[in-house]
């Protein structure tokens, strides 16, 4: 994943269309992307979905960018074939929980609130919408942990916080915009808390420097000391949180 930055005008918007790669015999999902921001080229594994995801330039035909992903067929298969395959959110399963792995149960079909205690998740409820209800209450999780974070930061630095949402994003993991709004992926809930100190203070310290020189690295570490501990996390295991549901 990469990081957003705070910008002061409106990008055009991304273009986006999936299609299905034919290599080999097997229907690949592929996501393609104009972007903008994009410089070059670039394809990514999506293992989530088992899929792959190609970005390009705002100019560049979107075409381009299958026939690109199809020059490089021979290293898509070997990336999907060696991806961790997905976790599905169900009765059983272990889902981390702040980095810590908890396991699924499903309570049986009387009605209340999902619970988390001695190692477990427990969700109540018919069992067809155990999926659904729990990761709705991982989202709510996650905001509920990423906002008091942010708000605490932000008090620290004496800057205003404007609203704070959740989202499913694959290519980043949080944003600051223009007028002081945070984002932030709702799939930190299942990384370490010192992972989500660090995005937290990452994107705070966006709400004074709207850059990442050095004026911004320097404030990040005045807000949290873990900044090479979760970078290096991140880029070891920050893909295998797109496993989960």
């Amino acid at each position: 994943m990469a990081w957003g930055r705070r910008v002061r005008r409106t990008p055009r918007p991304i273009r986006e269309e999936t299609v299905l790669l034919s290599v080999e015999g097997r229907e690949i999902p592929l996501r393609v992307r104009q972007n903008p921001r994009a410089r070059r080229l670039t394809l990514r594994i999506d293992a989530a979905h088992g899929g792959a995801v190609v970005t390009l330039p705002a100019a560049t035909p979107l075409d381009e960018g299958v026939d690109f992903a199809r020059r490089k067929s021979g290293w898509l298969l070997d990336r999907l074939d060696r991806a961790p395959k997905p976790i599905p959110l169900a009765d059983g399963a272990e889902v981390p929980y702040l980095g810590e792995l908890h396991l699924v149960r499903h309570a049986g079909e009387t009605r209340g609130l999902i619970r988390r205690a001695d190692g477990e998740i427990v969700v109540p409820g018919g069992i067809e919408h155990l999926p659904r209800r729990l990761t709705d209450w991982l989202k709510r999780e996650a905001k509920r942990e990423l906002s008091g974070r942010a708000r605490d930061l932000a008090g620290r630095i004496g800057k205003p916080v404007g609203r704070i949402s959740v989202r499913d994003t694959r290519s980043r993991w949080g944003s600051c915009s223009s007028n002081g709004n945070l984002s932030f992926c709702w799939r930190l809930i299942l990384a370490p808390e010192f992972v989500l100190d660090y995005v937290v203070a990452h994107e705070v310290a966006h709400l004074i420097e709207h850059n990442h020189g050095p004026g911004f690295w320097k404030l990040v570490g005045e807000l949290t000391d873990n900044t090479a501990r979760a970078k290096n996390w991140l880029r070891r295991h920050g893909d295998s949180l797109q496993r989960y549901g």
